[in-house]
């Protein structure tokens, strides 16, 4: 059973409703806050990228700073990220024909229509996923491991990401899909994503490392203007990562951990939802109180907004 997280009102009128599910954690791990079914399985989607940066650390991948940060994000593509996303494959010895992720535009319009004026196509290093892949064939070569079959899911870098993501969300990962840049994907309930969040920002060692570039390199984990990226300036200290088809997970510095799932796929709630979760926690989101948020358009001015709903709507 899912509830009515967020309704779309445009002129006081109710013309869309987004249902879901979320759970919030306190710091010892303990449930706290329910919306939906939080024990049905999901595909996590981007918000696995720390954890699989998580699993590239503890291979032996030579990460850190802005590296460790844009392995663990979902850039948008700019020009600083593209410099980053080369420098972590030419220190593995590798070039840009070595990712298997797709090549897309860039999610930055200005950059995207800056390559298009340019002449230029669609390419492997602007895909908002090609900080992971470098993270993962950096991975690879500090072991000596294959290059060429590095997103199977019995390549030895895989089977130590299904390892890092059971553990960090205490459950079995399952199933195991394919994510949209290729790389095996593993499911986990609602509240193992959150778990493993805790995790993220409590464990010392990868995970803390992951967690703190996140958090120092917010820019790397998206880019201007991204949602995530602003979600951690404006709450320091707190971990956000969003994912595709609706799912965003966020943690506090000292543990308290939110997961959203909205059903229908879509992102543009998914923050004010969050943000809604943690205040439920009784974390001061005020910081961010612009992010909470999101205004419908009619002629290009505000008629109306999307707006979280109080809890137990269905």
């Amino acid at each position: 059973m899912y509830e009515v997280l967020a309704e779309v009102v445009r002129n006081d009128f109710v013309e869309s409703r987004h249902y879901g599910s979320v759970v919030g954690l306190a710091p010892d791990r303990g449930v706290v806050y329910t919306r939906g079914d939080v024990d049905e399985t999901v595909l996590p989607r981007s918000t696995t990228k720390p954890f699989q940066a998580v699993a590239c650390l503890s291979a032996g991948a030579p990460l850190s700073g802005e590296r460790l940060a844009i392995a663990a994000g979902s850039h948008t593509g700019e020009d600083f990220h593209v410099a980053t996303v080369e420098a972590i494959l030419a220190d593995a010895g590798l070039g840009a024909d070595a990712l298997q992720c797709p090549p897309t535009w860039p999610e930055d319009e200005p950059t995207r229509d800056r390559l298009i004026r340019a002449g230029e196509g669609e390419s492997r290093v602007r895909m908002n996923c090609s900080g992971k892949h470098a993270g993962m064939l950096a991975a690879c070569a500090a072991n000596g491991w294959p290059t060429e079959n590095y997103l199977d899911p019995d390549h030895p870098l895989q089977r130590e990401v299904a390892r890092i993501m059971g553990e960090a969300a205490g459950e079995t990962p399952s199933p195991v899909a394919v994510d949209g840049c290729g790389a095996p994907l593993f499911g986990l309930t609602l509240t193992g994503l959150a778990r493993a969040m805790v995790t993220l920002v409590q464990a010392d060692g990868p995970y803390r490392a992951v967690a703190d570039a996140m958090r120092t390199y917010p820019e790397y984990v998206g880019g201007t203007g991204h949602a995530n990226t602003e979600f951690m300036r404006l709450l320091p200290g707190c971990v956000a990562k969003g994912g595709a088809e609706g799912v965003l997970v966020a943690a506090t510095a000292d543990g308290h951990a939110v997961a959203v799932k909205v059903i229908d796929g879509s992102p543009r709630a998914t923050t004010a939802i969050a943000l809604r979760a943690l205040a439920a926690l009784g974390v001061d989101t005020t910081p961010a109180a612009p992010l909470g948020v999101v205004p419908v358009l009619g002629g290009g001015r505000p008629v109306g907004e999307i707006r979280t709903t109080p809890e137990g709507q269905q």
